[in-house]
């Protein structure tokens, strides 16, 4: 039986005037790996902060594992916990140490023991490859390795379902394919995921389905082997052609 991990209703966002989100709907199933792409400018980095609740929005209703966010009763610093979240721009504290930035959220949210969230930090760390990293800053590694650290500092809370925004935008060429490898690891395993991303490759190898936006609207929302084998909208036809000629 198939499980709604994600279930996105209608939501519209609005930046005073600027109407950012336009009525987006759609459904994530456990294990399920969505890619959203668009052009610049298209909603897709806002669309997928309002999955936790990090972009408020002004109408829809956005529920995780049943859960609605906007639901007076849900604890939605609890909720974070479930929903990991990979920015573009790493977000780790550059005054603590690698192993540090990975413990702090798990003795503070989830209450574990110094020891418990050491154990979880460093075995993390070695899955992406970077055990012998731990006690460096993040100033001392390559974008690539920041973004690997930000993706085990996610996985140390036992989410459910993990967001990228973005996560190889920021980075040199080199570096690109160390975080695909741990993202496709990622979905290997069943996790579900989001990805904003223009990386097709990954897109076309990786995921299940394929959203394209335009202008805060989803446009096409379709199997990636729909998507790229064309059968979407003229406007995705377009954009796919453009950024796959580049």
């Amino acid at each position: 039986m198939e499980t709604i991990m994600i279930e996105i209703s209608g939501i519209n966002k609005w930046y005073g005037n600027y109407h950012a989100l336009k009525d987006c709907s759609t459904t994530v199933e456990k294990g399920d790996i969505v890619v959203v792409c668009g052009p610049s400018g298209s909603g897709k980095s806002t669309f997928i902060k309002t999955v936790n609740g990090l972009e408020s929005i002004q109408k829809g209703d956005i529920r995780i594992e049943g859960l609605s966010i906007l639901s007076a009763k849900t604890d939605l610093a609890r909720l974070r916990t479930r929903v990991g979240m990979v920015f573009q721009h790493f977000e780790l504290f550059p005054h603590l140490s690698i192993l540090r930035n990975l413990t702090i959220a798990q003795t503070k949210v989830l209450k574990r023991s110094k020891k418990e969230a050491e154990e979880k930090g460093y075995a993390l760390l070695k899955r992406v490859g970077l055990a012998d990293h731990a006690h460096k800053y993040p100033s001392e590694l390559s974008g690539g390795q920041k973004q690997r650290v930000a993706i085990a500092r996610s996985l140390c809370m036992d989410p459910n379902v993990m967001l990228f925004d973005e996560p190889t935008s920021a980075l040199d060429p080199e570096m690109i394919s160390e975080v695909l490898d741990v993202m496709t690891e990622l979905a290997q395993e069943g996790m579900t995921m989001m990805v904003v991303t223009h990386e097709m490759g990954f897109a076309k190898r990786v995921s299940d389905r394929v959203i394209f936006m335009e202008s805060g609207e989803i446009i096409d929302d379709t199997s990636t082997a729909a998507f790229f084998s064309g059968d979407t909208s003229a406007r995705a036809k377009s954009f796919l052609s453009k950024i796959l000629n580049h």
